[in-house]
């Protein structure tokens, strides 16, 4: 069962803005990620579903975060079907990701009032999702949708609408002043953001420094947008 309530996740998404997206098959390195970008101020995580007893490896993760990482909200991504909505679901998401739009998804996350991210690509397939209850829709993927321009043209017929965009998000300054700039409501990130040594391992004092880049550029468009 979900710890966190859907409106909890949909306000926290916003306030912490980027919403990192990761997947490991190692879970020691999984909860060295996830303890890395707790401790650099986030708190939502997405896990994505793509490898063997990934759903295993997100169980563990999410009793972990349940017990030494409280306000962490963890929630599975790449998720394509019903049954696998209902099996992280059932291992405590409190949100779910999708890549695609499949209304079956909609109707077992609402049953149980989780937060559902399904992927568009055009104002009608936002504008469908939202008619199925998601308050934030994912763009995906983001850079080759149409980029921060994407957004900003959603915005004019459709200001109410809550866009996430994965896929193409930089833990850069410029970039992501882009992103929000044009109208994004947060903004997931995957590998941009878990930079690696040369010899494959994560650098986790990067990864910090990545995640610290953000807030200076959400605080400064709110400040502009109060």
């Amino acid at each position: 069962m979900a710890r966190f309530s859907r409106i909890k996740v949909v306000l926290t998404m916003q306030e912490t803005g980027i919403i990192p997206v990761f997947y490991h098959e190692d879970f020691q390195v999984c909860k060295k990620i996830l303890t890395t970008c707790y401790d650099n101020g986030i708190r939502v995580f997405e896990f994505t579903n793509r490898g063997e007893f990934a759903h295993e490896i997100f169980a563990a993760l999410n009793k972990y975060a349940t017990a030494e990482l409280p306000d962490m909200i963890l929630g599975g991504g790449s998720i394509l079907d019903v049954g696998t909505t209902s099996l992280y679901i059932q291992n405590g998401a409190n949100f779910i990701v999708s890549p695609i739009l499949n209304p079956e998804m909609a109707k077992v996350c609402n049953r149980r009032k989780i937060s559902w991210s399904p992927g568009c690509g055009s104002l009608t397939e936002i504008s469908f999702a939202e008619e199925l209850g998601s308050e934030i829709v994912k763009i995906f993927p983001g850079a080759q949708v149409g980029g921060p321009s994407f957004i900003k043209a959603i915005k004019g017929p459709m200001p109410w609408s809550n866009i996430m965009p994965t896929g193409g998000v930089e833990p850069s300054e410029s970039n992501l002043k882009e992103w929000f700039e044009a109208g994004a409501y947060c903004v997931g990130m995957g590998s941009k953001l878990f930079t690696k040594n040369k010899d494959g391992t994560f650098a986790y004092e990067k990864i910090a420094e990545n995640i610290q880049i953000s807030f200076p550029v959400l605080e400064e468009i709110r400040s502009k947008n109060d």
